[in-house]
């Protein structure tokens, strides 16, 4: 994992300024036991991640990326990912299709057809339109990507569940927050409403995410 990302200090002033529910939420997980956004730099190990995690549970992703893990034995690059038969995969829990993306994206690599360096020269709609030619790989999935890879600081993930569950919770909104009220927020954050969905993904989950 990486250090923190540069901004964040910067970041959590600013938000603590302009909202006083992010400012408790700053407050509630600050140092010493603080966790903060990290990167593994690994674009292959954070897709695959990501594909696995689509539409089940976190506790289901952890099982079944753990099995694929296991699989790669510990190993996880697009070299070993490509010798894998997709039986192989499926046998980990893996979908048929989720099986085809994670194949199709180590091949991608390998034949450098896809070019996550290229990313770091795009903006953040130009990046999420690139890694969504990816199969497999939607917006949700690009904006992880983006959050947890390269670590963008103003992404807003409004197709992430619980992102729009703690908006709900921590600002007493219906679920789903209206639409208004969630550009409201987003004007608010920027240009750190990656950091503002961390703080507020902690407050419905212990357990800091990372892809």
């Amino acid at each position: 994992m990486s250090k923190t990302p540069s901004y964040w200090n910067k970041a959590k002033k600013y938000l603590s300024k302009k909202d006083k529910i992010m400012s408790s939420l700053i407050k509630k997980y600050k140092s010493p036991s603080e966790t903060v956004l990290t990167s593994r730099k690994d674009v292959f190990f954070s897709l695959c991640k990501s594909i696995i995690g689509q539409q089940i549970s976190v506790a289901a992703a952890n099982s079944v990326f753990l099995k694929f893990k296991k699989k790669c034995k510990g190993k996880i690059n697009p070299k070993i990912v490509n010798s894998l038969s997709s039986s192989s995969l499926k046998s980990c829990g893996l979908s048929k299709q989720k099986a085809k993306g994670i194949k199709e994206l180590a091949k991608k690599l390998i034949s450098k057809e896809f070019k996550p360096q290229l990313i770091k020269k795009m903006n953040d709609d130009e990046a999420i339109e690139y890694l969504s030619k990816l199969r497999q790989i939607g917006k949700w999935s690009a904006e992880m990507i983006l959050l947890f890879t390269f670590n963008r600081p103003n992404i807003w993930p409004l197709q992430d569940i619980g992102l729009l569950r703690a908006i709900s919770n921590n600002y007493k909104k219906k679920y789903f927050p209206p639409k208004k009220f969630l550009n409201k927020l987003y004007k608010r954050f920027s240009p750190y409403c990656s950091v503002a969905t961390w703080y507020l993904w902690r407050s419905i989950d212990n357990e800091p995410i990372q892809y």
